[in-house]
């Protein structure tokens, strides 16, 4: 599972009118790291049987993996914020403002709910649904990418001459929370758990590598579709806003007898968007079904994030804390602390503060990332724990530039690998 979420989405369209397509390079950098962090979280998996919380809790101290488990709730939480938001946002703007951003904010309570009981449909039908939630965002952002025709000559100048040489720190920001929001912290968690779901015999490296290879071309597969629908976006908002102004947009919205024009100052500055006002100002250029699909595009992608977060949650407390709590019980206690403050902010603010809240849980994501990047790092190039399939020199030269001397005492290390008599990470098993 690779998810779009709407905090990717903020930070794509900031990126576009902020940056241009000056940024795109950041953009597929990030994503191809972002391939091969899920990659080695996958083979983790594969080869040892645990996911990577499993093996946290059997290698770190106790102290250091709360530390980690705190740190990754965090982070899950911050991404539960920005579905509520997103959510929000879409269903009011889906609803031309009748239904205020509160609603949308105790609305997005069922999603939970409705969520939880397609989960006891089976995993493969979960699948099917979150495959045709990508099917919707490919299809609405594909859309406005049709509708707003953006330069092609641009889009691989921005994508494959890295240069930002005059950017200010607004751009830089960005860049910075691109990187965030495309390698996010639980997915990594997420990635080393979902290959459980299948069934491989850990005692046939034949197996086992199969297993890898197939788990790289779906992993590549997926993120190939996420680094398309965020080219899109940022595309679409380099074209049609960059160094656009304030009073450009009033004229164009007046013209459309937008009910929005209010969200404009009617002056010479240059134009800020966000979710909201970005799905308003697509509206006032290229029609109203322009915004409804942009609305649509954002529900989408804040039920995908639902997912991700959820499974992700679950597999990171059972691991970290070797605790059995029911689904049920950990979403509705992490989605409250998401909600509370989503909650506040709409009733008593506006949009603006609702969506500023997105700037600040990006670069919270890119804080976030040592602390999933330093264990998958660690324990997939040690091979006490990976065997055969431990990292190259490459992977260790990246292990002892990135982690504290501390984590790298392979003696310190338990065999968990299933290969050549390790301990069996599956219960009953006897090699």
């Amino acid at each position: 599972m690779s998810v779009v979420d709407p905090g990717n989405i903020e930070c794509d369209l900031q990126s576009g009118a902020l940056a241009g397509f000056k940024l795109l390079w950041v953009l597929l950098l990030a994503t191809i790291v972002g391939v091969l962090l899920q990659t080695l979280a996958a083979r983790l998996g594969v080869v040892t049987g645990l996911h990577l919380a499993e093996v946290c809790y059997r290698q770190y101290p106790r102290v250091a993996r709360i530390l980690l488990w705190l740190m990754v709730e965090l982070a899950i939480i911050g991404v539960d914020m920005q579905e509520v938001i997103g959510s929000a946002i879409a269903i009011n703007l889906l609803s031309a403002g009748r239904i205020p951003l509160w609603g949308g904010v105790l609305i997005t309570i069922a999603d939970t709910f409705a969520f939880l009981l397609l989960d006891n449909y089976g995993l493969r039908k979960l699948e099917a649904f979150f495959g045709f939630i990508i099917t919707v965002m490919a299809l609405t952002f594909g859309y406005e990418y049709v509708t707003v025709k953006p330069s092609q000559t641009q889009i691989l100048r921005g994508m494959f001459l890295p240069s930002c040489s005059d950017c200010h720190t607004p751009q830089i920001m960005q860049a910075v929370a691109i990187v965030g929001a495309i390698i996010m912290p639980h997915n990594i968690y997420l990635h080393s758990a979902l290959v459980k779901s299948r069934h491989i015999d850990r005692a046939k490296r034949q197996e086992v590598r199969e297993a890898n290879k197939y788990f790289l071309i779906d992993c590549c597969i997926a993120l190939f579709i996420s680094f398309i629908i965020n080219t899109c976006v940022i595309s679409v908002f380099a074209e049609a806003f960059f160094e656009k102004t304030n009073e450009q947009v009033v004229a164009v919205c007046k013209n459309s007898s937008s009910a929005h024009i209010h969200l404009f100052p009617d002056d010479n500055s240059t134009l800020a968007v966000d979710i909201y006002k970005g799905g308003v100002v697509l509206g006032c250029y290229f029609g109203p079904a322009a915004l409804y699909i942009w609305a649509v595009g954002i529900l989408a992608a804040g039920q995908s994030s639902t997912m991700t977060g959820t499974y992700s949650g679950q597999f990171v407390m059972e691991g970290f804390l070797n605790l059995k709590w029911s689904r049920f019980a950990r979403v509705s206690l992490t989605r409250s602390i998401a909600i509370i403050p989503a909650l506040l902010v709409a009733v008593f603010q506006d949009v603006e503060h609702l969506t500023g809240l997105n700037d600040i849980l990006n670069v919270l994501q890119s804080l976030q990332l040592p602390f999933a990047l330093i264990p998958i790092l660690t324990y997939t190039s040690l091979r006490p724990v990976m065997n055969e399939f431990a990292n190259g020199l490459v992977g260790n030269v990246s292990l002892h530039w990135a982690c504290p001397s501390w984590t790298l005492d392979t003696h310190a290390y338990e065999p968990i690998s299933l290969m050549d008599g390790g301990v069996s990470a599956i219960e009953g098993y006897e090699k």
